[in-house]
Parts: C-alpha cells; sequence; structure tokens
C-alpha cells in the first residue's frame, strides 16, 4: 500500500483500501476549532430545545428523505474509504435512513410522567434536552452508526458536534452536509479529524453528553474526560464475541452462520464472531464445512458485483489481524484456510479459520476484527458456556443449539449485551441492548436511546397560601 508523498499530521489522506489511490484529503480541525464548534452548538442549543417537538422530528424526517435521495453516491464513498462490498455499503446507507425515520417518529412521543403526590400539588417527571452532544463513530459503518446517534439526538431538542472516523472522513463529512441543510444554523455540525480532534472534542467543558462507538482504549479515554467535565458518555466499545456451536445441530448449517458472523464486511463488524466453541460430537463436519465456505468466497474490491470479502480498512488492521494469525500458529493452532497476506495492491486478507486454539491466544482473547475464525473444540456445551463467558467483554454471543434448555441457560447466563439463538445477526427493529464490562454502558439504539439523550427533571409545583 503506497504512503501518500508528504505526511501531514494535520491533514488526514484517506486512500481507496482496494487500491491504494487517493480518495481524498481532509484538513483536521484544530482545538481552537473545535471550541468554536461547540461554543456555537451551545448557543444553538437553547433554540433547538425550545423548538416544538413534532418540528424537530419533521426536520430528521427530511433530512432521512435528502440521503435516501443520495444514498448511491453515499454507498459508494463508504466502499472507496473503507472497503466494503457495495451492496453492503447500500444496505448501511439504508439503515440509517430508516433509524432517521424511526427516531422522527418516536420523538414526538417521548414522554415524562406524573407522580401520585399530594391533592394540592402537582408532581411531574419531565425529559428534557442535555444541551450538546458530541459524537465520535466508527468507520466500519460510517452511515448507519451516526444516523442513529444524530437522529436520537436531534429529535429530543440537543445541539450536535459529529466527529466522524478519520478512516471514513469524507462520508461523514458529506452525511453531515446533507442533514445539516434542513436545520437551523449551529444545531449539527461536523469535525474532521483523528484522535487528538476526538480527545478536544470529548474534553470540551461545554459538552453534556458524548456518544462513543468504537474501540474500547478510546471509549476508556472518553470516560476519563467526562469524568473530569462531568459529561454523561453512552460507550459501545470493543467486543470479542462468542459463538456456541452445540451437538445435534446441522454442522453445514452451522458453519454457514459462523462464516457470516465471522467473514462478513471482513470480519469488521462490532458483533462480529471473534471465538467459536463447537462442541466435539459435531467438530469435525462442522469444520470441514466452515473451510469449504472460506475457500468459497470471492475476495476482491468492494466495487465488483461478484465480491463477498472486500478488503480490510487499511494495512494497519490488516498487520495487526495477520498478526494475531501468526501467533496463534506459532502457539500450536492449526491453520486450515486462509492465513496469508496476498501479494499485489490493496489491504486485502483472506477469510482464515484456525482449529486447536486455546483461551490463552490472543486471537481469543482480543478482538481481531478481521475475517479470522479461530476455532476451540470442547467435550460439551457447558464447557463451551464457562468458556464464552470468560473475559473482559460483553458485546454480544451466538448460540447455535436445537436443545431449548441449553438456549435458556445460555441467555440467561451470558454476560453480554445481546444474545442471539440460533442466528449470527438479526432481530425485531427498536431492540436496545446495554453492552457489559470493556464493551461499553448505556442504551446506543431503540426508544431507549431517547431516555440517554435526555435528563430528566423532577417537578413540584404546590399550591400557594393566600
Amino acid at each position: 500500500m503506497p504512503e501518500p508523498d508528504a505526511y501531514d499530521p494535520d491533514v488526514l489522506t484517506v486512500l481507496d483500501p482496494a487500491d491504494g489511490s487517493v480518495v481524498g484529503r481532509l484538513d483536521c480541525a484544530s482545538t481552537a476549532e473545535v471550541e468554536t464548534a461547540v461554543e456555537t452548538a451551545a448557543k444553538a442549543a437553547v433554540d433547538w430545545a425550545r423548538t416544538a417537538p413534532g418540528e424537530r422530528a419533521a426536520r430528521v424526517a427530511d433530512a432521512a428523505a435528502r440521503i435516501e435521495v443520495a444514498a448511491a453516491d453515499l454507498a459508494l464513498l463508504t466502499t472507496r474509504e473503507m472497503g466494503k462490498p457495495l451492496d453492503d455499503a447500500r444496505g448501511g446507507v439504508d439503515a440509517g435512513v430508516g433509524t432517521l425515520r424511526q427516531y422522527a417518529e418516536l420523538g414526538p412521543l417521548h414522554r415524562g410522567r406524573s407522580l401520585q403526590g399530594g391533592w394540592d400539588a402537582t408532581d411531574l417527571m419531565v425529559p428534557q434536552p442535555r444541551g450538546v452532544v458530541a459524537a465520535i463513530t466508527p468507520w466500519n459503518d460510517p452511515v448507519a452508526v451516526p444516523c442513529g446517534l444524530l437522529g436520537a439526538a436531534l429529535v429530543t431538542g440537543s445541539t450536535v458536534v459529529f466527529k466522524p472516523s478519520e478512516r471514513t472522513p469524507h462520508t461523514g463529512v458529506e452525511l453531515a452536509r446533507l442533514m445539516a441543510e434542513v436545520l437551523p444554523a449551529g444545531v449539527l455540525q461536523v469535525l474532521v479529524g483523528d484522535g487528538r480532534t476526538g480527545a478536544a472534542l470529548a474534553a470540551s467543558p461545554q459538552v453534556d453528553l458524548v456518544a462513543h462507538v468504537g474501540s474500547t482504549a478510546t471509549g476508556r479515554a472518553i470516560a476519563e474526560a467526562a469524568a473530569r467535565t462531568g459529561a454523561k458518555v453512552i460507550l459501545e466499545n470493543g467486543g470479542n464475541d462468542p459463538l456456541i456451536v452445540d451437538a445435534g445441530v446441522d454442522p453445514v448449517w452451522a458453519a454457514e452462520q459462523a462464516a457470516l458472523g465471522a467473514f462478513a464486511n471482513a470480519g469488521q463488524i462490532c458483533t462480529s464472531v471473534e471465538r467459536v466453541y463447537v462442541v466435539e460430537a459435531v467438530a469435525d463436519a462442522f469444520l470441514d464445512a466452515l473451510v469449504e465456505r472460506a475457500e468459497g468466497l470471492t475476495v476482491g474490491p468492494g466495487t465488483e458485483p461478484s465480491t463477498d470479502l472486500g478488503p480490510l480498512v487499511d494495512e494497519r488492521m490488516r498487520r495487526t489481524v495477520h498478526e494475531q494469525v501468526e501467533g496463534a500458529v506459532a502457539d500450536g493452532a492449526r491453520l486450515l484456510a486462509g492465513g496469508a497476506v496476498p501479494e499485489g495492491p490493496g489491504t486485502f486478507y483472506p477469510a482464515t479459520v484456525l482449529t486447536d486454539c486455546t483461551d490463552a491466544m490472543t486471537v481469543m482473547r482480543e478482538e481481531t476484527f478481521g475475517p479470522v475464525a479461530p476455532v476451540r473444540v470442547v467435550p460439551d456445551f457447558a464447557t463451551a458456556l464457562t468458556a464464552a463467558a470468560a473475559g473482559p467483554y460483553g458485546l454480544a454471543a451466538v448460540v447455535l443449539t436445537a436443545d431449548m434448555a441449553h438456549a435458556q441457560r445460555a441467555w440467561r447466563e451470558l454476560p453480554v449485551g445481546t444474545v442471539k439463538i440460533n442466528a449470527a445477526f438479526g432481530g425485531a427493529p427498536g431492540g436496545a441492548a446495554q453492552p457489559r464490562g470493556a464493551s461499553g454502558s448505556g442504551f446506543g439504539y431503540g426508544p431507549e436511546l431517547l431516555d440517554e439523550m435526555t435528563t430528566t427533571k423532577v417537578v413540584h409545583v404546590g399550591t400557594p397560601r393566600v
């Protein structure tokens, strides 16, 4: 992957991960520009909070319509910046549009409640806007994820300073432009920059809430900054999501689910399958089917219709993924598929299957964020469940089982925010989970996000004595 001719730390140069060509360059916001944006948002917050909820919702619905018209261009820009197949990128844009429309409908319905007090008084619990929301979002789904945070903040009456990932800044800027054009001045602003920009935004004393989706390390730094300023934080951070394959399931079907969970978007999904525990009764057939599925995937640029597996977002990510695979092999894992860095341009990496893995290996302990399925064969479901529940992360888990007693036990005992039984992905719209441990805290989706985005004031109105 070629590097820019002249490196400038104050300029973001984005390379297409499929061929190394330059997508574009953008200047990073300075600390002074960060503070100006926050101050502008704080001033705009006064009138935006007083705007009728129905009017705020109508503006967000208008923004959704504008994004829908531009969906093809946004999808192509996403693919050029981070590599995912074009159909997948378009699906992310469509999801973002749907999310904005969901919050446009839910916003005016968000309500407080009355309390049973004395006969001569009125007691209320009233949700109010927080003020200025800093939204710091990731590169792996650069439209759908921001739309959730931006939509929920805007319909509940807060203003937003939006900092997209430095890996997908052009997508973030275009998304913000489309939305800001139907909003009052200052209500939604975008800042381009790297970690320094995000740190300055999170540390601003005028920010009332920081919503972050991204790495655990960054989430912890944001939480530390917020502890000093008093800002509320919503965090969805790294995960190390397990998949359990129980005895009694069709091993070919199980392999299809494992492949989908581990290889979709080249493994670059927050809730990707990161480690697999398969009961030995079905292990051989499962591994054979998983290898066949991995080797059958077409690797190529995301713009090619035949591509199943696009490139990793950049060379740094590919290097990290490959180091984990090499480390596992050095520690005794067997490589059944993939595991080699291909020659030629682009940051491609093949779908990789490892077996004979142990939980001491980095590839099993940490989030890989690449198309890698490390497998540990276990004697029974109880062993798999115990291993799957271990570790500091608590984002999601998948359990494939025909035994409903096992399914009930798994969803009750796994210490994660989301448990999917017999499906690697999926679920009804509006679901909202709370990640645990190193994976973050707070509701990041669904109607509950409206509660997170507001603060509750208790009001007691007594009767004056005359």
